[in-house]
């Protein structure tokens, strides 16, 4: 998701699991010189978090010119004294005699690692806001390198991953079944504390600790993705504390989980019609120059592998729901993921799906040696069902399925399907669908893109409306998120945002390639 290491196909709840699809693209950053210790702060905090907001942070070098720490934060803030969990933060360092302070950044999920995330500087950020600023990515509770929530091994993952999304007869709805009941019943049994505690507001708690323990006064936050749900929560906490907050790829916080899978669902197939009809201008098209008829083509793959899956070289079957998450996956950058998804048809089309098969391993984090290398397949669950408390009966989810499948023919049935897991979820929800205002904060820059498939044009809108000093700063492109996504337009304003905190109003950006 990436840019977008955002989602995961199984459970695509809520938003990616901004997978930053450069983010595996990966060079070495040149060294920089660590910043001058900035004076400490006296931002108010409630007494019973003294402990926590008084933590002096103690950085350590861990190479290619990083520093790294860990935060101390309470697992339970009604309570705490209890118990406690440590972040892992990393931090790229502006050169000492420029730093403007800390920009914290998240790239989204829920689940995606902010230490992973800000080791890809030279592909997510622009010199500018590098050079200026010491970027700061931290792992959220429960993620990462975060006292991860551990929920299911490699193997019983590759099965819940390869599962049918359309389940279609008694037999692959009682699979179905088994499978959300076992992610529910496993992070409870071998994560029986976190998996409790990995809420947004826990989260963005967190952030306000961070903040302090930084030195800085004010956050300056740019979200991506999930990442926007978790800056507009801490604006709505903390007004007072807010800085220049950058919010791409918004997430609508009114919605539900089952109001966010629907319009995920429309908002991809929309995604692939606009990818074949951009498809017939390439010389490497494998698919029909007509766009309804290219449509139907990939639409026919993926009910072949149905009944009929495909055979990988490393034994596995290669199913509907694996070809799912390839096509979906790519469908995040028009960047980098349409090319591939060019590629990935060429052979998948007549059978040979190797190369499908290797951008959905990516797109979950499958290694070539069958290991899944971060816990965002599990982590997602975690935040959305503890975030929102709609939980769809089975009965309910085999008419959503049938309902959306009107509207969105490719994805409907199975993001339908994708919230079963949060039915079974073995804590309650502590957070609730509504509106964000963040009544005192100064202007919040939100970034909307025209034709985003996981996080859809009108939630940007909603967002931008809701909050009493919102910005929307448009980009008429495709793809999740607009920063560093081909609008040099996109760059300049944001850059320009967080250097003078002048936010553009009503600006729209085009892409320029």
């Amino acid at each position: 998701m990436k840019k977008n290491r955002l989602v995961l196909i199984i459970a695509l709840v809520a938003v990616v699991s901004a997978v930053v699809f450069t983010l595996f693209h990966l060079t070495e950053p040149p060294k920089q010189a660590k910043p001058k210790p900035r004076p400490s702060i006296t931002t108010a905090f409630p007494a019973k978090l003294s402990h926590f907001y008084k933590q002096n942070l103690v950085w350590k070098g861990c190479g290619d010119g990083f520093d790294c720490t860990k935060l101390e934060v309470p697992l339970d803030y009604r309570h705490p004294a209890t118990a406690s969990i440590y972040l892992k933060v990393t931090r790229h360092s502006a050169p000492a005699e420029i730093t403007r302070g800390s920009l914290v950044i998240n790239p989204g999920g829920p689940g995606g690692s902010g230490v992973d995330f800000v080791r890809s500087i030279d592909y997510i950020m622009t010199p500018t806001l590098k050079e200026n600023f010491d970027v700061v990515g931290f792992d959220p509770r429960g993620v990462g390198t975060s006292n991860p929530i551990k929920c299911l091994n490699d193997k019983q993952l590759d099965q819940v991953l390869a599962a049918d999304q359309s389940p279609d007869n008694s037999v692959e709805v009682a699979q179905f079944v088994s499978y959300a009941k076992l992610m529910a019943n496993e992070c409870a049994k071998k994560s029986p504390t976190i998996y409790k505690f990995m809420d947004t507001v826990s989260a963005t708690r967190d952030i306000d600790i961070l903040r302090q323990a930084l030195g800085d006064e004010k956050l300056n936050w740019f979200g991506w993705s999930y990442g926007t749900f978790l800056g507009a929560t801490y604006a709505d906490l903390f007004p007072k504390n807010v800085g220049r907050m950058t919010l791409d790829g918004a997430i609508d916080p009114k919605l539900t989980n089952e109001q966010m899978s629907y319009g995920q669902a429309v908002g991809f197939d929309v995604a692939l019609r606009r990818f074949v009809a951009d498809c017939a201008t390439q010389s490497d098209c494998p698919l029909s120059h007509n766009t309804d008829t290219g449509v139907a083509q990939v639409a026919n793959m993926l009910e072949k592998l149905d009944s009929q899956p495909g055979q990988l070289e490393d034994g596995r079957k290669f199913t509907q729901a694996m070809a799912l998450t390839g096509v979906l996956g790519n469908l995040y950058s028009k960047q980098y993921g349409w090319p591939d998804l060019r590629s990935a048809l060429l052979t998948a089309l007549d059978g040979d799906y190797a190369t499908l098969a290797a951008s959905a391993d990516f797109y979950t984090s499958r290694d070539s040696n069958g290991h899944y290398t971060d816990n965002g397949n599990e982590a997602i669950y975690a935040v959305n069902c503890l975030d929102r408390p709609d939980r769809a009966t089975l009965a309910q989810t085999q008419q959503l399925a049938n309902e959306w499948k009107k509207q969105a023919p490719v994805f409907g049935i199975s993001l339908a399907w994708s919230n079963l897991a949060c039915t079974y979820w073995q804590a309650p929800a502590t957070g609730k669908p509504g509106p964000i205002h963040a009544k005192g904060s100064p202007k919040i820059l939100v970034v909307g893109t025209k034709y985003d498939p996981a996080t859809p044009y009108p939630w940007a809108q909603s967002l931008a409306g809701q909050l009493s000093q919102g910005v929307l700063l448009t980009f008429n492109g495709d793809g999740h998120t607009a920063y560093s996504e081909g609008s040099d337009c996109i760059d300049r304003y944001i850059d320009q945002y967080f250097l003078i905190g002048r936010a553009p109003v009503g600006v729209s950006c085009n892409y320029n390639p």
